[in-house]
């Protein structure tokens, strides 16, 4: 039903005539707009518990006024030559907001971190993918999905971190969740209590500060130099603690590698407290200068890692599927959570994604767009040493999906919002600091550059700003 309609016995007009006033207001106020398609007769009076007949008549009422109209087979449908109706409905104030939606459902716009290259994304070849799993479907694809995630999905996600990532796990042990939010979430109800002790870089992730944040956890924020995360650092300041939040392989946002040192010693640190590493993967695949690295997971011998990757970053952020890797001894709690949660993904999707792996697209695509990679942060690089000169630090890690420029001087929040209002998105450094005297720069997405003229527009506009 396009509205809500209970009649009302009470009142002296019949049933017909609340019905036809239901329909007039729903058309004065736009709710049914001009050639909207209404219910049949038979359908409509099914739907509200009455007499046909009650129904038949209000609909005549509005044709025989010229609120409807009939077209045969193709049912009857809201005249497109109304004349103004008052309506009885009071309207109520239009409601509007200043709330900026982290993700809005907004096309990308220049520079902006966290995308993958849209442009280069083989949809031929994963629309064929999809069609294939819905032909091939049978009830399997109508019924409630497992919570833990699809089957074949698990095995595929198993055998791929096994090969690329050297880490050593049983199908059992993975859990499709909806984005990484998702799996801090897993984490949090299945092991984390309100108030427990948190490392967290610094600067880190802003968007696990907030999950965490609202988990209850108290979070002591541990600062990272050139080797990654100053693990004796965090003990100095909460040796206690029960977990960490890192991200190894490209710290977010600074792109440095946490040390072999660091690890042993982030590694040992929790065997010994008994605490959880969660370790955050998010584009371990795209680095430029030599192999990717191992995992920290790929070290864990007394299972205290919880593996966290996500398929947002390589393949496309509307998927919303990423995965997390637990200790064998915590399956079982982690899949009633997962249950209790409702932890579904939809099963189509997922489908698609073990077929993008199993079939060897997943790898191809892999290596396709690290040299896209790498072409696309070069001609920014390039750009922005022309165009700024020494005006801009800029030092280019060994992998990643964006670049940090250091501003030599002014704002960077301010830099940011000048650019936001001409169509450029870039995020300054300084909001990803929780108490640290920030350092003032700017994180620049490449991935959706196009070309090198591109990129030198971009760079000339961004100096206009600066």
């Amino acid at each position: 039903m396009i509205f809500p309609f209970l009649p009302d016995r009470s009142q002296p007009a019949p049933i017909y005539r609340q019905l036809y006033q239901r329909f007039r207001d729903s058309i004065a106020d736009g709710r049914l707009r001009p050639g909207d398609r209404v219910p049949a007769v038979r359908s409509l009076a099914a739907e509200l518990n009455l007499a046909r007949g009650t129904v038949e008549a209000a609909y005549q009422l509005l044709i025989g006024e010229g609120y409807l109209i009939t077209r045969g087979a193709a049912g009857t449908v809201v005249s497109t030559q109304l004349p103004p109706v008052s309506s009885s409905i009071l309207r109520g104030p239009v409601i509007s907001t200043v709330y900026q939606a982290t993700h809005s459902g907004t096309l990308p716009l220049a520079l902006q971190m966290g995308l993958p290259a849209l442009d280069a994304f083989p949809r031929k070849l994963w629309t064929r993918l999809a069609g294939r799993q819905l032909r091939q479907d049978g009830v399997e694809g109508l019924v409630y999905p497992d919570a833990r995630g699809h089957a074949p999905l698990r095995a595929a996600i198993s055998t791929y971190l096994g090969i690329s990532r050297g880490i050593t796990c049983h199908p059992e042990q993975v859990f499709v969740c909806a984005g990484y939010r998702a799996c801090l979430d897993l984490i949090h109800h299945t092991l984390m209590q309100r108030g427990d002790t948190c490392w967290l870089e610094e600067p880190g992730y802003f968007m696990a500060r907030n999950a965490l944040l609202e988990a209850g956890a108290q979070l002591v924020p541990v600062p990272v130099d050139e080797q990654g995360l100053d693990v004796a650092q965090g003990i100095a300041r909460a040796p206690d603690a029960r977990f960490a939040v890192v991200t190894p392989t490209h710290q977010s946002p600074l792109g440095i590698s946490l040390s072999l040192p660091r690890r042993l010693a982030l590694l040992d640190w929790a065997n010994r407290r008994g605490s959880w590493i969660i370790e955050d993967d998010y584009d371990s695949e795209y680095r430029y200068l030599g192999k990717p690295l191992p995992a920290l997971k790929s070290l864990d011998q007394q299972g205290r890692v919880l593996y966290t990757g996500t398929f947002s970053k390589v393949l496309f952020p509307g998927l919303r599927l990423a995965y997390l890797v637990v200790p064998a001894e915590q399956v079982d709690a982690f899949a009633r959570l997962a249950d209790r949660l409702h932890n579904y993904c939809p099963y189509v999707l997922q489908a698609t994604v073990a077929a993008f792996l199993n079939e060897g697209h997943f790898a191809r695509h892999l290596n396709k767009m690290r040299n896209l990679y790498a072409r696309r942060r070069q001609w920014l690089v390039d750009a922005l040493r022309q165009q700024f000169g020494a005006r801009l630090l800029i030092t280019p890690q060994a992998g990643g999906m964006h670049l940090v420029v250091g501003l030599r001087q002014g704002d960077d929040i301010e830099f940011a919002q000048r650019a936001q209002a001409v169509g450029i998105v870039v995020e300054p450094l300084s909001r990803w600091y929780l108490e640290a005297k920030p350092r003032h720069g700017l994180i620049l997405g490449f991935t959706n550059i196009a070309s090198p003229e591109q990129a030198s527009a971009m760079a000339l506009r961004l100096d206009k700003i600066i």
